[in-house]
């Protein structure tokens, strides 16, 4: 007999497609809005402007500051411009810096959001808002922080770097695995995860032999749709506390840290929980979930060492600390010294014991 379960339905409106970039006029009008303040970082402001043009009249501005890690320094700039561009929404095009930031605005304004995702990263989904200030990144959730509308163009990924797409796919996969065994879990999301499991592991090869496969890619933004929804509609647990504690408190790689912590948080928790998570060991090999991630990490070239991204070996007694510092739910109990051990791992960037 299957456990009972709640399921919060979605409430998000979703767009995908090849050429769905077309959509975003129609879907700000929807919402029943006359003006729209476009939001980027400054690495895709010649994007932003070139939406903002073909938006017309019913672009307000172009904000290009979205930055890692949503500093609040730059979060009260953009609501400052999104007041006085008279706009009543935003459409953020990006990745997860971007929709960030208009969360961020949203939240301050109650503004209404179209997001248009360019990575797999997968905070578009979500009712989560991380948010980093005085070098320490916190995290809340909150019915306003979730986009009305979220657009999935495949054309717009399939210039996406090839160490990009997976970094950011490994992030996606994290948010799956954390689903598997969350308290909240229910039977609508584990399918969604393992299905994601599945597109990744067998698209990101191929995007790596030929990043403009447009099949493949559809598969990877599929896969980072389902990722997201598991993000945003169950509760996480510590993998992403320790991303937090590396993004927010070490200004580390997004995209990267999810992707190094992945197999060590994993296995972390497989000791207490190896049966829900065994449809990630079923899916990647390896003999354990852990270990199965590690393999497939490996092949497809993403980071699996703290190192590699600049974190000294004095650093990690630090990061244990802000790790436990707040209680949390987790599959297994959390103290400093098992973070920490999974942490000398994660620097050393050995493979996880089955």
């Amino acid at each position: 007999m299957m456990d009972r379960f709640v399921f919060p339905g979605l409430t998000t409106r979703v767009v995908f497609g090849s050429g769905t970039l077309v959509k975003a006029e129609e879907e700000v009008r929807r919402l029943g809005h006359g003006r729209a303040l476009v939001l980027s970082t400054p690495h895709q402001k010649a994007d932003a402007e070139r939406l903002a043009a073909a938006l017309g009249d019913l672009s307000a501005d172009v904000f290009a500051e979205a930055a890692m890690h949503t500093p609040v320094e730059i979060t009260e700039r953009a609501v400052a411009a999104f007041r006085a561009s008279g706009a009543g929404a935003v459409v953020s095009l990006g990745g997860g810096s971007t929709t960030g930031l208009g969360k961020a605005i949203a939240v301050r304004t109650g503004a209404d959001q179209v997001v248009i995702p360019t990575t797999y990263a997968g905070s578009e989904m979500t009712d989560i808002l991380g948010e980093t200030a005085a070098g320490e990144k916190t995290t809340r959730r909150s019915p306003d922080i979730r986009p009305e509308t979220v657009i999935y163009d495949v054309d717009l990924t399939l210039t996406l770097p090839v160490g990009l797409t997976v970094t950011s796919a490994m992030n996606a996969i994290a948010h799956a695995m954390e689903a598997f065994y969350a308290p909240d879990r229910n039977p609508v999301i584990e399918l969604m995860a393992r299905d994601a499991l599945v597109a990744f592991r067998d698209g990101l090869p191929r995007l790596i032999a030929d990043p403009h496969d447009a099949a493949a890619r559809a598969k990877a933004l599929y896969a980072a749709w389902c990722c997201s929804t598991a993000l945003g509609y169950v509760s996480m647990a510590l993998h992403h506390k320790l991303a937090h504690v590396f993004g927010g408190s070490f200004d580390t790689p997004h995209a990267d840290t999810h992707a190094i912590l992945l197999p060590y948080t994993t296995a972390f928790n497989e000791a207490a929980v190896p049966a829900l998570l065994a449809p990630i060991a079923d899916t990647f090999g390896g003999g354990s979930a852990g270990g199965g991630l590690w393999d497939f990490a490996t092949a497809v070239g993403a980071p699996t060492s703290l190192a590699a991204i600049g974190i000294e070996e004095a650093d990690l007694d630090r990061a244990a600390e802000i790790a436990v510092k707040n209680a949390y739910a987790n599959p297994r109990p959390i103290d400093r010294g098992s973070i920490r051990d999974l942490l000398q791992a994660a620097w050393e960037g050995r493979r996880p014991e089955a």
